[in-house]
């Protein structure tokens, strides 16, 4: 092989693993929004949820895609960033009110002006950025929309006890949702 040759091929190569490296890194080692975990148990429930942490970095989060909204109405969001967001159940559960059985599933939303569409799928573990096929749905529910009074810089997931009732919430920017599990 001509000395020219192999050289060309020693820089493609070069890139590509330094490309593939950087891409690496930027995803599962230090990735812009980190990973978050919210774990739930007591004596009936075991619940984990785990998910990407976006900030809000002074965007518009949630309204209108002609207005540059991070968020669309009406279309696909993972519920984060990065990887899609997995709700783990250990036991059977009512997810608003809807049995659903033990397992691992991905979570992503529809989010509206007053309310969101939230999905539940087989799917759990895939790459977020891609809506799932929502063949997979394993349930979709409707729920409304909460104003914060103050603006959430991250986005956040957690659980809360309520009157005795598990509370899965969602928050982010001046936009809260909740779901009752029980």
């Amino acid at each position: 092989m001509k000395p020219l040759i192999k050289k060309i091929l020693l820089v493609l190569l070069a890139f590509v693993v330094i490309s593939a490296s950087y891409s690496i890194y930027v995803t599962f080692i230090n990735p812009k929004s980190p990973k978050g975990t919210s774990v739930f148990k007591n004596d009936k429930l075991d619940l984990s949820v785990t998910y990407y942490r976006p900030y809000k970095k002074e965007r518009l989060i949630f309204g209108k895609d002609s207005e540059g909204a991070l968020v669309p109405f009406e279309t696909y969001w993972r519920l984060g960033a990065n990887f899609a967001t997995v709700l783990e159940t250990k036991t059977a559960i009512a997810f608003a009110g809807t049995s659903l059985p033990a397992g691992a599933y991905r979570v992503y939303a529809i989010p509206y002006a007053d309310h969101w569409v939230l999905a539940l799928n087989s799917e759990a573990g895939a790459f977020g950025y891609s809506p799932p096929d929502y063949d997979n749905d394993v349930l979709r529910i409707r729920v409304p929309v909460q104003r914060l009074e103050s603006s959430l810089e991250q986005f956040t997931i957690d659980f809360l006890e309520r009157d005795s009732r598990v509370i899965l919430r969602l928050r982010w920017d001046t936009t809260a949702v909740e779901i009752q599990i029980e």
